[in-house]
């Protein structure tokens, strides 16, 4: 019996908790402030019908909101003041990104929008149109 509503958990999401995942090895990251952040994955969301990709966002603090891109993707655009961008090649930083589980405790992580086989990662230039708008 085939199973038409499995979960889809990438190999870098953990199965219970949270873990710290490098950037730049199974994604990159773009990180904005709160309410920033929280609009600009309301409005991709919006315009992806639901399928945006993996969008992590702290309960806590600066509740910052973290839009997985594809490893390299970073790089390869132009972001705005006020967004900042993890991985790359060429970096000669290391930056850890919290990854919650796809259910279960998380706190303080959870997913905005979680991975999905059609949307394994975020659009750069849908992101970058959600921030300018």
């Amino acid at each position: 019996m085939a199973m038409t509503n499995a979960i889809h958990r990438p190999e870098w999401v953990p199965v219970s908790g949270h873990q710290l995942r490098v950037t730049g090895v199974h994604f990159d990251a773009v990180r904005i402030e709160g309410v920033r952040g929280e609009v600009a994955a309301e409005r991709l969301i919006e315009a992806a019908g639901g399928d945006v990709g993996p969008i992590v966002c702290e309960a806590i603090g600066f509740r910052w909101v973290y839009f997985l891109l594809a490893p390299g993707e970073v790089r390869r655009h132009d972001w705005p003041l006020g967004v900042q961008r993890f991985g790359g090649r060429g970096v000669r930083t290391v930056t850890y990104i919290g990854i919650p589980a796809l259910d279960g405790n998380t706190w303080p992580l959870r997913w905005y929008s979680e991975p999905t086989p059609t949307a394994p990662y975020v659009d750069p230039s849908a992101l970058l149109g959600a921030t300018q708008s």
